[in-house]
Formats: structure tokens, sequence, C-alpha cells
């Protein structure tokens, strides 16, 4: 855990000292991109500064509710706005990634940038491309690192009622509702707190959890019935998707949200992993228990990462060569997949 004064101190200066400031979060952004880059745009808003917000690529259709979520940019819809917004920023805030590759095409650009960097991050094994790095592997996500700086820059719990909303949303998402990923005893008092200043939870859990399509609910059936493969004897468990399933399902993004995590409420299943196709490439979405490390196997085999039980990854080819990829490297990690097993039933 970092020492969090120093770090306050520094990004505080940082931010007073900028003309203009620049917020982004990594591409396909998820429930904490979103929440975290909200959140920090929250407080700079509140110091009389004014923050500008891009996303590499559109946002999920779960997300959208969000206060001032229209502001974020798509820079995949809007290069030619995104490279001036990019040009013109004198500090650039990077939230909930640690590579640059995660910025997609805007990659280039904000390496290239002069203005001072920032990366907020709750990933492992940061990049070294920030002139600031504020990376806390202990937090649950990085919405919950930003709650935390925050409040030491502001010297006293910050109260905003869009900000409270936006780090929750981060927390609860990037922890499936506390049913999988890292989270300690001060992200449930962190939780605690929110509650207490009356972040609305009811209308939060029925936007994300409550609020999908009937197509949905049909496409994750099928997958369920006609795409799952299970291995007692590897603990594993996987769901794989065409190009053809979604599009007979009519898919949209976010619809696949959380299919892998299902996998992982069956007995004796300490692994699993949804495959989805898409053009030339499949993109992998791996969950795990206790001591089976997701995130190795996604970057040995997949060049991917991400946390110890929750990683990703994606791999150019079909989504049967994928597979059979998966399938060939799985009996490599037979030990580690047993140990997690047995020590789940300890």
């Amino acid at each position: 855990m970092p020492e969090f004064g120093k770090y306050t101190k520094e990004l505080k200066k940082l931010i007073s000292e900028a003309e203009h400031i620049l917020l982004i979060c990594h591409i396909n952004p998820d429930g904490d991109a979103i929440g975290a880059m909200l959140a920090m745009r929250r407080w700079i808003m509140s110091q009389d500064k004014e923050a500008t917000m891009i996303s590499p690529n559109a946002l999920q259709k779960f997300l959208l509710w969000m206060k001032d979520v229209d502001k974020v940019l798509d820079f995949h819809h809007s290069p030619g706005e995104g490279a001036r917004l990019i040009n013109e920023a004198d500090l650039i805030i990077m939230v909930d990634f640690n590579t640059s590759s995660r910025m997609g095409k805007a990659e280039q650009l904000v390496i290239s940038s002069g203005a001072r960097k920032v990366m907020i991050d709750h990933h492992p094994d940061p990049g070294n491309f920030a002139d600031l790095i504020i990376s806390d592997v202990s937090r649950s996500s990085t919405s919950e690192l930003v709650y935390f700086l925050v409040n030491g820059m502001e010297g006293t719990e910050f109260s905003d009622s869009d900000f409270i909303t936006a780090v929750y949303v981060g927390i609860i998402t990037d922890t499936g509702n506390f049913e999988h990923g890292y989270y300690t005893g001060d992200t449930m008092r962190t939780v605690g707190h929110l509650l207490d200043m009356g972040v609305d939870k009811e209308r939060i859990h029925d936007h994300i959890f409550s609020n999908f399509s009937a197509d949905r609910i049909r496409l994750k059936g099928f997958a369920l019935h006609s795409r799952m493969v299970v291995h007692p004897e590897l603990h594993t468990a996987y769901i794989w998707l065409t190009k053809e399933d979604l599009e007979r399902f009519r898919h949209v993004k976010g619809d696949t949200e959380g299919f892998a995590n299902v996998l992982l409420t069956m007995q004796g299943i300490v692994l699993s992993v949804l495959f989805v196709e898409r053009t030339g490439f499949v993109k992998m979405s791996l969950r795990s228990k206790g001591s089976f490390n997701a995130n190795e196997l996604s970057r040995k085999c997949f060049n991917g990462g991400g946390h110890r039980n929750a990683a990703g990854g994606e791999m150019k080819g079909t989504i049967h060569e994928v597979v059979n990829h998966f399938e060939n490297t799985l009996p490599s990690f037979r030990s580690e997949l047993e140990e997690a097993a047995k020590e789940m039933i300890r």
C-alpha cells in the first residue's frame, strides 16, 4: 500500500497548476474505469477546475444512466476531436490501466503529448509511461483508490452525491457485487461510508444488475445449454460463443458481462473462461477462485493480464483455433488447479 500523503500532495499540486486537464480510461471501459474517471472529474470540478474525458471506444449500455457520462468523448467515433483534446491538455490523468496499449488508437497521441501524465490504477506491474504513478494492488478497484486519494486531497470526506455514486459503481462492478475479485475490510468500510452518505444502492443495483434485455437472457440460456464445456478433472469450465451466436441473439455491447462468473458457482470449479469471437480474433474473460492465478494463465497463453482472480486477453484466430489452444495448454496448469480446488474444500 503506497504512502498516500506523498501522492495526494503531488497530485493536488499538478491539478492546481494545470489549465487543461484530460481524463482517459481504457478501451472497452467497465464500471470501474468509468466510475473512477467520473469520480475524479467531480472532485476536480469542486476545485473550480474543468476536465474533459475520453474513452478509447463506446461505453457499455448499462453505464449510460450515470451523471455526466454523456460528456465522455468516444475517441473511436470522434478521433479528430479526441486528438484536439489530447493536444490541448497540459495534464493527462489515466485511470484503471497500467499498459499504454490499453488506450487503443489514442495511445500514441497521449504518449507523445508534452503534458504531465498521471496513472491511477490498481492492477499489478504498472508500466513506466507516466510522470506520477499511483498504483495500489491492495484496492478492490481504481474507484476505491480514487476515493482514498480524493479524501486525502480534500482533508475530509468528500460527500458529493455524484462522486459517491461513481465510486460505488466502480467498486460493485469490479467485485461483481462482492461475488468475485479482490476486496478487503477497507473496501467494505468504504462501502459503509458511501451508504452512510446516502448513496442510492437500490437504484444503482437496478441499473447495473437488473436491466437486461430479453435477448440477453436468451443468449445466456443458450450459452449455458449449448456452448458450455466442463472439465471436472481440471476443475475448469468455459463458454464459447461464435460471431453467428451473437448475431442470432442481437448481441449488444455488455450482453456477455458476468457470464464467466456463473460457471464458478458449479461445485469443484475454480477456473472459468468466456471465449467470444470477433472479426479476426477472440476475446477471453477469465475468472478463478482461491489461489489459482488467472492473471498468470492469461499472460502466458493470451498476452493478457489482470488480477489473480479476474483477467482478460485476446488472441488472433477463429473461435475453434483459440479454444483448441486453450484445451492444449490447460493440462500444464493441472497441479495449480488441483491445489486451488483442495483449498476450497478445506
